[in-house]
This record gives structure tokens, C-alpha cells and sequence, in this order.
């Protein structure tokens, strides 16, 4: 089954490659994949690109936080990767928050007061 399998992705390959032009440039993407994939016997590069390859394909899920809901941030940020969830802030950002929210709140409280008998 293996071999009736291999005999037919080469006569697919074959296929595909009869019907590309004769002529092959310098640009042809898929000539030039082709020729990078392969492995050569007593290539010195070979083992770094293969160490490079496994560690680009390792290194793509980050660590997740699996805690409680951490607190809101304005960056939205969870932790895990690049923060650890502490708040190591002073307060000064929820104070800030605050007082635009109260700001807001007594505007719309004294415009409310100012048409309420119209």
C-alpha cells in the first residue's frame, strides 16, 4: 500500500512538473523550495537546520495562565508568558480612572439639573 502510494504522489509530481515551462529562472518559488529541502550527505549545515527547524516548531505555544480571573489592565494583558498577574502598581492609574469617571458623572448630573424643567 505504501509503495502504490509513493508511486502515485510521483506520478502526481510529474504531472505537475510537465506542465510547468521548460525553461526554469531564478525565480521560480517552487524549484527553489525544492532544492532546500533536500538533504545532501556530509552537509555541515544540515544538523543546525534541523536543531533550528525543531526549535522554531517548540517554541510556538506559549505558557497559559490558568489561574482565577486576574485583574483588568488597559492593555487587557493575561498572564502567563510576559506577565506574572501581580499588581505591582502605586493606584495612581485607578485613581485616575476614577476621577474621569466621577468628572463625567457630575457633568452629566448638573446637565440633567440644568434641563430638567424644560
Amino acid at each position: 500500500l505504501a509503495q502504490e502510494r509513493q508511486q502515485q504522489q510521483n506520478v502526481e509530481d510529474a504531472v505537475k512538473e510537465m506542465q510547468k515551462p521548460l525553461a526554469r529562472y531564478i525565480d521560480d518559488q517552487d524549484l527553489d523550495r525544492m532544492l532546500r529541502e533536500q538533504e545532501r550527505e556530509g552537509d555541515p549545515m544540515a544538523a543546525l537546520i534541523k536543531k533550528r527547524k525543531a526549535k522554531e516548531n517548540k517554541e510556538k505555544e506559549k505558557p497559559r495562565y490558568k489561574g482565577p480571573a486576574p485583574p483588568l489592565n488597559r492593555f487587557n494583558i493575561w498572564p502567563g508568558h510576559r506577565w506574572d498577574g501581580v499588581d505591582r502598581s502605586n493606584g495612581f492609574e485607578q485613581q485616575r480612572f476614577a476621577r474621569i469617571a466621577n468628572k463625567k458623572a457630575v457633568q452629566e448630573l448638573a446637565y440633567k439639573w440644568s434641563v430638567e424643567d424644560m
